[in-house]
């Protein structure tokens, strides 16, 4: 067998559920590339983008995609969306719709995507994400500059024209349209900035506005999070939709499902997360989740950041061979 064939052959297409600020527990389906993006955002959780494309292909395959679901639906676990999401940006993928469609065949679970919203002027790619139930957009600037800067797009790639897709996009779409907008302090939190993100989302109309900020390790070390209170008093000038998106404080604990410390890896493999993150998201007791993040500590796969005082488990980027 081919290296290429062992890869795909091990490669795991559904992960969580997975906490989310914005979703509640939500089941990942991942059908693109690690780093697989037209964007290198300075915020990103995942690090540096490795391949900045704007290409849609085929990039997983969908029998595959849909057979792993149904064993993962099959064990009897709980989520509130199915979201596509996952290491890359979605709407690469140029079969999106149709995976949309089957997922529908084979559970009644909300379907979300998460996407950043390049390729919203692609007529495919909106029509696509109109087979959705919720689409989870981002825009954090809203002038070239700005762009450029916060979210480092691949090529020549227009603010204007993505702002242009979101509208077409809202226009085209009957379900609900969640915003984010990702605030970093001292690169989009000037006034005018602000001013200028308030008339694109006057545009675009979405259902809501959700702000967020750095509270896990990011791909530039100097980001820092935006406090809370500045946070709110940013939202106030979008208007009655826009929100600041609450961490998790509770965790529902499943006293009938057992989890394994690949269960975890598998977690992290997507997004650094913290204890809590890891008991709510996989539903265990937090003494659970400690034994199993040492074992994968004791073999080299995990290791510990902190960021903002918090202490935030990831996946080493280069695991070492034994």
């Amino acid at each position: 067998m081919s290296a290429e064939n062992k890869t795909r052959q091990n490669k795991q297409y559904i992960f969580g559920p997975v906490p989310s600020r914005r979703l509640g527990r939500s089941l990942g389906v991942d059908i693109v590339p690690f780093k697989l993006c037209p964007l290198d955002c300075v915020y990103c959780q995942l690090g540096r983008t490795t391949d900045k494309v704007v290409v849609r292909k085929d990039y997983a395959p969908i029998d595959e995609v849909i057979n792993e679901l149904k064993q993962r639906l099959g064990e009897g676990i709980e989520a509130d969306f199915i979201t596509i999401s996952g290491s890359g940006e979605p709407t690469l993928h140029s079969r999106l719709g149709e995976l949309i469609d089957r997922i529908r065949t084979i559970s009644k679970i909300p379907v979300a995507i998460l996407t950043n919203s390049v390729l919203f002027d692609d007529e495919s790619v909106r029509s696509d994400c109109c087979r959705a139930d919720v689409v989870l957009p981002s825009l954090d600037a809203a002038d070239q500059q700005t762009f450029e800067r916060i979210n480092r797009p691949c090529g020549n790639i227009s603010i204007e024209n993505v702002i242009s897709g979101l509208c077409e996009f809202r226009n085209q779409f009957q379900g609900r349209i969640w915003l984010e907008v990702f605030i970093v302090d001292g690169i989009n939190t000037a006034p005018r900035q602000i001013a200028n993100l308030r008339a694109a989302i006057e545009r675009i109309r979405p259902d809501k506005v959700q702000l967020n900020t750095a509270v896990r390790p990011t791909a530039d070390f100097n980001i820092a999070k935006v406090t809370r209170d500045r946070l709110e008093q940013i939202a106030s000038n979008f208007g009655d939709r826009a929100e600041v998106v609450a961490d998790f404080t509770a965790v529902h604990i499943d006293k009938h499902m057992t989890r394994s410390s690949e269960d975890i890896l598998e977690m992290l493999r997507r997004r650094p997360c913290s204890l809590d993150d890891i008991c709510h998201g996989l539903a265990m007791p937090p003494n659970e989740v400690i034994k199993l993040i040492e074992i994968l500590r004791d073999r080299g796969l995990v290791e510990v950041v902190e960021t903002a005082g918090v202490l935030f488990f990831r996946t080493c980027p280069t695991p070492p061979i034994k």
